[in-house]
């Protein structure tokens, strides 16, 4: 199990449900001796169930990009059985060779922001956040969201806004952050929110059932952590590269563009069987519950 380099931030306990648990436990087929991979940790809320339905003689392999929610993983998930390794689910080749395996049985992608992340309020992926507007997952790598925002050019901006947050209004906030940067520069999470707010119509802002930022904040995120790159790459390279032939890939999107990536990849019928044509959707009861799973959809396939 390997060691952490960031303090869990803002609070002790994990706070994040996992969405769907019963579903996803359900759909891969877990049962004893199974080498199972996690590739989006988190607090390990789906992980601790993987855990008790491979058994000991099975293998629990937890990544996450995030050294924090690796953190908050370990609390939870122990034992000889389990590795914790801060990577992305894309080095999940290097991953298993460094544990000596080749190939593993089930993997799971829990795709998306966690809710302790948005908990932890240094690095500004939730309105409420009074750091910096840092956004990354790995604070190790790149460059903080407020820097991008300073250094990029207005076309970007909004191309960036328009794509990765469908936002109608992306032109005007793109031309409002470029216009502060001299006598008020975004730095903090409550500063784009300002902006944002300062870009869009009074009528609009009014009408809206959601912080009118929600979009702009989602964007950025996916920028700046690269995540549909990732999602690419995971799921047309390295998920069939090192799924054994009858093995399962479980994967969770909560918006349009990740679930596109996946629906469309497992489409390959010359490589995945599909399991899900439609995707397993929360239940009525669990969205009372956990709001956060309103959105989310799984798809499910069999690596042929």
């Amino acid at each position: 199990m390997s060691e952490t380099s960031r303090e869990v931030g803002g609070h002790d306990r994990p706070v994040h449900r996992p969405v769907m648990l019963r579903e996803v436990i359900k759909q891969l087929d877990i049962s004893p001796g199974l080498i199972v991979v996690d590739g989006t940790v988190g607090a390990g809320g789906h992980s601790q169930e993987i855990l008790k339905n491979i058994g000991p003689e099975g293998t629990l392999i937890g990544v996450d990009r995030d050294p924090m929610m690796q953190k908050l993983a370990a609390r939870v998930l122990d034992g000889p059985n389990c590795h914790l390794v801060r990577a992305s689910y894309c080095d999940l080749k290097e991953t298993l060779d460094q544990l000596g395996l080749e190939q593993v049985d089930r993997i799971l992608l829990d795709l998306g922001l966690s809710s302790d992340q948005l908990a932890d309020v240094d690095r500004g992926f939730g309105f409420q956040a009074g750091g910096s507007l840092d956004m990354r997952f790995d604070t190790s790598q790149g460059e903080p969201a407020w820097k991008w925002i300073e250094e990029a050019e207005q076309a970007e901006l909004e191309e960036i806004f328009r794509e990765y947050g469908e936002e109608r209004f992306a032109r005007a906030i793109a031309e409002k952050l470029v216009s502060r940067r001299s006598n008020r520069p975004v730095r903090t999470a409550a500063d784009l929110v300002e902006a944002v707010n300062e870009a869009i119509p009074r009528s609009i802002r009014k009408q809206s059932r959601r912080n009118p930022a929600t979009r702009v904040f989602q964007a950025l995120r996916i920028a700046i952590n690269n995540e549909l790159a990732h999602v690419k790459q995971a799921i047309n390279d390295t998920i069939p590269s090192v799924l054994r032939t009858g093995g399962r890939a479980a994967i969770i999107s909560f918006h349009s563009l990740e679930d596109r990536l996946v629906k469309q990849a497992f489409r390959d019928q010359q490589r995945w069987q599909n399991l899900t044509s439609k995707p397993v959707v929360a239940s009525a009861a669990e969205i009372r519950i956990n709001p956060r799973s309103r959105t989310a959809k799984l798809r499910v396939a069999i690596k042929k």
